[in-house]
């Protein structure tokens, strides 16, 4: 079954920066598309995804200062937030979905989220 771990939320100052990492876990990297959304349960917005071939797509709010990254051999997935402002504050979930990151319908599966709190 797929496993998904998030892992280095915390609070930082504006301006400032964090990295998340996501452990996953029964993922055929070939297959998937894996990525990083943020806030309510029931209504996550898409931060970033990232192809197998690590060919990244990035939301408007977060491009030029977020970068998604994974190490294959690790089993990791990152997300490194540089410039960060109150508005990014939000509970971030790591997401697997079978299929091209061309083709995402939501995310099929999540982890538990780690929050992110920017402090102004």
């Amino acid at each position: 079954q797929v496993q998904l771990v998030e892992s280095g939320g915390g609070s930082v100052q504006t301006g400032g920066a964090l990295q998340l990492s996501c452990a996953v876990f029964k993922v055929d990297r070939r297959r998937y598309c894996l990525g990083w959304l943020r806030g309510p349960k029931n209504s996550r917005d898409v931060v970033a995804l990232i192809d197998s071939d690590g060919d990244p797509r990035y939301s408007e709010f977060v491009q030029g200062r977020f970068t998604i990254s994974q190490d294959n051999a690790k089993n990791t997935l990152y997300l490194q937030m540089n410039d960060v402002k109150p508005e990014d504050t939000a509970m971030y979930y790591c997401a697997a979905e079978e299929g091209s990151c061309s083709s995402w319908y939501g995310g099929k599966y999540f982890g538990q989220g780690t929050q992110v709190t920017v402090s102004s």
